[in-house]
């Protein structure tokens, strides 16, 4: 059979892309080899495109490009690694291990994304290896955290409704597990596992087949009134439905994603549309069929329309749930009743109703590092060698020490305050809603900076939010160094969007519970014209704001920018 016959049902031709998957035998390629050349500190592109799939990109310290190119040396090349764990939570264990590891192999500070995974900046392709033994040795993996595949599937980690979190999180580990790449390769490269022989000829993945996904996949579960994973930023979404604190089952979103290209109208982020109901022992089934759905429709000749949101727009929602309806043999049932009422996290202690205690630690933008009196990592290693509950990645970057006895509640308590840990109650409530992508300076695909940039611009807009009384009105504020919407800034109330070193896009409306996408309203502007369009903006929203209306809602109303409820709008 020619390779177009089996990239999928679409007769354009294919993105070099597909021609690659398709060459490297399920996922294998020429990474054995290329690990082994000691040579240089990249990979060919062939190998980087293939190691995605495997959990990470290669990268290179852009601040010591000029200076290494003036020492005719190659480029800082380095990896970042991403660690999945379905539904963010790991033991004290795992924990312990991702510290160890990136002090050993990477940069010695670890990330918590806004998928409820961790990264890893800076490790040397010579480590590569050692780096993911030591992490599956863990029970963690790599496999599937980036790449063409179904992501680390999102969960809310909801500590005060514990009963029916580990009910979510069950569910969640089931479709994660049930949607793993099969092939052996990585076991092979990394593990050092059996090689299969005449692998090109053996039936290894059932879902994905020999080319996998037109694009990445992502799914989310959400557990109301907290939308904290965003879940209409989803490919896929369930809502749980509960009644009389029993979950009862699901609503289903499909639809959603971020990611889009300055100046490409064609390209455009999404919010999801509900299309029904079903029992918790159909979502796996459904997460299947939806996943082949993409794999037999979507777009593999432009990878800027590959996603999944643009297979539904082009088609029309009518015609996936008659496909879906199709494939399943079974029809979902209408949507149920729900209310989300924000997308943030709740900070400080709470007690499930389980008994347990949970404590979420406000960490800004997902960056665990010890700096100064703020020995954040450190404290956390100390916390993790004598607790014995879980740890929970939020899909806000940040953590919650969960399932804390009350045994070990004073002894985790005298280490939060011995370390300077904290619940970040101290900063503005528009501090505690901010949300960063890495951007500079190892993502390649940058244009400005972000994680780096935003607690200082954060310093400067705190006074004009004082001034107009605003310091604890909760305010979603994201901001991203490129336009693929790492940090899900198109749903932000306020965001920023790099589009050269030191210029952002300015966005608002958004909606607070994550429901709404944002509208432009100034483009490639610096930070004083930032501020002085915010402050004039605040202090109306102070004066003029009606009792109970978000900030998102405000500037819509008060004529700053139009309303965008989807996607195809965002532009218009």
């Amino acid at each position: 059979m020619s390779e177009n016959n089996l990239l999928s049902k679409n007769s354009a031709p294919h993105s070099d892309v597909e021609h690659i998957k398709l060459r490297t035998n399920y996922l294998r390629g020429s990474l054995a080899d290329t690990l082994l050349d000691t040579i240089t500190g990249s990979i060919p592109e062939d190998d980087n495109r293939l190691m995605k799939f495997h959990g990470s990109y290669m990268q290179d310290d852009r601040d010591l490009r000029n200076e290494r190119q003036k020492q005719k040396l190659e480029p800082a090349y380095q990896f970042m690694l991403r660690v999945r764990a379905a539904g963010g939570i790991v033991t004290a264990d795992q924990w312990l291990m991702m510290d160890r590891v990136a002090q050993k192999y990477a940069n010695g500070t670890i990330r918590l994304t806004t998928r409820q995974s961790f990264q890893l900046h800076g490790v040397l392709k010579w480590n590569m290896k050692k780096t993911i033994q030591e992490v599956n040795a863990s029970l963690l993996s790599t496999l599937a955290a980036c790449g063409d595949v179904n992501r680390n599937v999102m969960c809310n980690p909801n500590p005060y409704l514990s009963d029916v979190h580990g009910e979510v999180y069950e569910w969640a580990c089931r479709i994660s597990n049930h949607l793993d790449p099969q092939t052996r390769a990585y076991h092979e490269i990394w593990l050092d596992g059996e090689k299969v022989i005449d692998s090109q000829d053996t039936e290894q993945e059932p879902i994905y087949g020999k080319v996998y996904l037109p694009r990445k996949f992502k799914i989310g579960i959400a557990v109301p009134p907290s939308n904290d994973v965003d879940v209409f930023s989803q490919d896929l979404g369930f809502i749980a439905i509960v009644e009389d604190g029993k979950l009862k089952g699901f609503n289903v979103s499909v639809g959603g994603g971020m990611g889009m290209t300055h100046g490409d109208t064609l390209t455009y982020p999404q919010v999801a549309q509900v299309i029904g109901f079903v029992t918790p022992d159909k979502v796996v089934d459904l997460a299947e069929k939806t996943v082949t759905i993409q794999r037999d429709y979507g777009d593999r000749s432009v990878r800027k329309h590959a996603r999944f949101k643009y297979t539904i727009d082009d088609r029309g929602i009518e015609w996936f749930v008659e496909e879906l309806t199709a494939r399943l043999g079974w029809k979902l049932e209408a949507p149920r009743p729900y209310q989300f009422d924000d997308n943030g996290d709740r900070y400080g202690w709470v007690k499930g109703s389980n008994g347990k205690w949970h404590f979420t630690l406000f960490i800004q933008n997902g960056r665990v590092k010890d700096e100064g009196s703020y020995q954040l990592l450190t404290g956390l290693r100390e916390i993790a060698k004598v607790h014995s509950g879980d740890f929970r990645l939020t899909a806000n970057q940040n953590l919650i020490i969960g399932n804390v006895s009350a045994q070990k509640k004073k002894k985790i308590e005298e280490l939060i305050k011995e370390y300077g840990l904290t619940d970040g109650l101290h900063y503005s409530a528009l501090r505690r809603s901010s949300m960063a992508c890495v951007a500079l300076p190892t993502c390649g695909m940058a244009m400005a900076e972000a994680e780096r940039y935003l607690p200082e611009l954060m310093d400067k807009i705190d006074p004009l939010l004082e001034e107009a009384g605003l310091s604890e009105k909760e305010i979603t504020i994201r901001m991203t160094g490129c336009p693929n919407g790492c940090a899900r800034p198109m749903l932000a109330e306020l965001a920023f969007i790099g589009k050269a070193p030191g210029k952002y896009n300015m966005y608002l409306g958004g909606g607070h519970a994550g429901n709404r996408l944002n509208k432009l309203y100034k483009e490639n502007i610096g930070e004083q014209e930032i501020l002085q369009s915010l402050g004039p903006i605040f202090n109306q929203y102070a004066k003029e704001r009606w009792d109970g209306e978000h900030f998102g809602d405000f500037v819509i109303r008060a004529g700053y920018v139009k309303e965008v409820r989807s996607g195809q709008d965002f532009h218009a």
